[in-house]
């Protein structure tokens, strides 16, 4: 993995330090990943998993994963596992050697609810029976403050009654909720007196009919940082304006006794904010419901089901993540700045191989028939050692389609009749005739060889040409299904402003052709991942690629494509 950022200082490693030199922890660091299990988590939830993880390994503490299930109406075991599945994938671990730091916020359950009791019984929280509506109408304005509630001024008992009768189950939902008491005419509207406790009769993934009343969020998340002893709380931008309530919780619970000082201490950085791409679990669920992707691991997709699929590694994604760095202000990143970090990776690793994706058949008029020949070509060229791969030449080729014009235009040095070009690895050849069907289309070339011009041989550097192409031999090829994928959107900001996201949808954004490939690639195996010299980064598909029938998705093209933004577009 890259250590460009384990290097490099920013705001929140500043802080730890201080945290360190002052002694603030006793030299200790643990932090969390809290993702609510209700989707599928995406190119967002690389970085601050990135940072949560990376964090504590390098600081030598414990990064915890937790999972936030306070909403039972839209959690399932489901993305429990998949969760699990990519924080393992990505290369990080919850483990040490005393314990497995996985949790639950329902394993809480019981304490939330005793705390939020506490906070009734200090005169910090009460019941609240206004409807929805009249609670939104009483909350002000940002420039008008709120309303106090008729309900507000309950006696401890009284609210204790309710609360516990909440619990009972004797209310139906949306009756009563809990709120804590702090201000209403606080000029933060989340210290407006928030709701921290509401009534849901539905069935939870884990606890089943236990409950009944399920603690809001943004009161959960800082008890579940104090109750798993949590130092540094990271926290995306968005819970900024929560964090007066974050201390308000906390500092209300040590007074009373339930935790001890220091309480954990948010700190917020920058969400990621990536180009040609959208990270709203709402629009992500459209895209898979109204069938514009194949599903939540689509290779097009943001999510890392699907950037797995479509063929990234664990380490380009912690490479781009340090790369862009953590910062306090939100700013946009380029999606070529993902895409280099790609081919960075991708470079030294992937062994090369040939595919011929638009094919055309190539006959070597000249060549016997019935015979074949070995040609050499390296596995990766910056690294001799990886040895040489070979792979067979005959008579009858494939080669690329646009390789081939029988009327070239200027500057076009490949096949064409009259002009030589060297079969790459191979012999070089003139191109003497095309045959054409009924309606003009080119079906086959024509051309001669050379036979002392075969590459590595003595004699062959007498050959002066400019075109050199790629090839492989029609008897032996590997016929293999080829996904070319590409960005999904065409504007780099789909969703902003009043856009509808969905008429920025690239329709070139899958082109699926049975293409050719050398012989030497019948058994690679899924997820394996190959450089097609020319064409780009692919990987054998993990679900779709079989033993001697693979499929093959692009992960990357070589060089970035996209300097010009193409004009919009849209298209199911």
């Amino acid at each position: 993995m890259s250590t460009e950022l384990n290097a490099a200082s920013n705001f929140i490693r500043n802080i730890i330090d201080e945290d360190n030199r002052s002694g603030k922890w006793g030299q200790r660091v643990e932090t969390r990943f809290p993702p609510e299990p209700n989707g599928y988590l995406h190119i967002g939830h690389a970085k601050a998993i990135c940072v949560n993880f990376g964090m504590a390994r390098d600081y030598d503490g414990v990064c915890h994963l937790r999972f936030d299930d306070t909403n039972p109406e839209k959690e399932e075991t489901e993305y429990v596992d998949s969760i699990i599945d990519m924080v393992k994938w990505l290369g990080f671990s919850y483990q040490t050697p005393q314990k497995e730091h996985l949790y639950f916020a329902s394993d809480y359950f019981e304490q939330l609810y005793q705390a939020a009791e506490i906070l009734i019984q200090r005169g910090k929280a009460y019941v609240d029976s206004q409807s929805a509506e009249d609670m939104r109408a009483n909350r002000g304005t940002l420039v008008e403050p709120g309303k106090d509630s008729p309900f507000r001024t309950r006696t401890v008992e009284e609210n204790l009654d309710l609360f516990r009768r909440m619990r009972a189950g004797e209310f139906a939902d949306g009756t009563h909720v809990l709120r804590a008491k702090i201000d209403m005419a606080s000029p933060n509207i989340n210290l407006r007196d928030p709701a921290i406790y509401r009534i849901r009769h539905a069935h939870h993934h884990r606890t089943g009919d236990a409950w009944c009343v399920y603690p809001m969020y943004t009161y959960a998340h800082p008890l579940e940082d104090a109750i798993e002893n949590i130092t540094h709380s990271l926290c995306t931008l968005e819970f900024e304006d929560q964090r007066p309530f974050y201390d308000w919780v906390l500092g209300e619970l040590a007074d009373a006794g339930m935790f001890t000082r220091p309480t954990p201490q948010q700190i917020e950085f920058a969400r990621l904010q990536l180009t040609y791409a959208i990270t709203s679990k709402r629009k992500l669920r459209q895209l898979v419901d109204e069938k514009y992707v194949d599903g939540w691991d689509d290779p097009r997709m943001p999510t890392l089901v699907g950037l797995r699929r479509r063929g990234f590694t664990p380490e380009s994604l912690q490479l781009f993540c340090d790369r862009i760095g953590v910062a306090k202000s939100a700013s946009w990143i380029d999606m070529s700045i993902l895409e280099q970090a790609l081919r960075d990776d991708l470079d030294p690793k992937a062994p090369r191989a040939t595919a011929v994706l638009d094919p055309l058949k190539l006959i070597i008029d000249n060549y016997p028939e019935g015979q074949q020949e070995d040609c050499l070509a390296p596995v990766h060229p910056h690294f001799p050692e990886r040895g040489m791969r070979t792979f067979p030449i005959s008579r009858e080729l494939w080669i690329e389609r646009e390789d081939f014009q029988a009327e070239p235009v200027k500057g076009f040095f490949r096949l064409f009749p009259g002009n030589k070009v060297r079969l790459r690895y191979g012999y070089v050849v003139e191109c003497t005739s095309f045959d054409t069907d009924a309606d003009g289309n080119v079906t086959a070339v024509h051309c001669n060889y050379f036979e002392d011009s075969r590459s590595g041989t003595p004699g062959a550097d007498n050959y002066k040409v400019k075109g050199n192409i790629h090839w492989v031999s029609a008897p032996h090829a590997l016929a293999a299904e080829v996904r070319i994928y590409d960005r999904l959107f065409l504007d780099p900001n789909p969703d902003a402003g009043d856009k509808n996201f969905l008429d920025a949808i690239n329709p070139n954004a899958k082109r699926v052709t049975q293409a050719y490939v050398e012989p030497g690639m019948l058994n690679f195996a899924p997820e394996d991942r190959v450089q097609f010299e020319r064409h780009g980064y692919f990987v054998a598909d993990r679900h779709d690629s079989l033993p001697g029938k693979p499929v093959f998705n692009r992960i990357v093209s070589l060089k970035d494509s996209w300097a010009v933004k193409p004009a919009k577009g849209g298209g199911k």
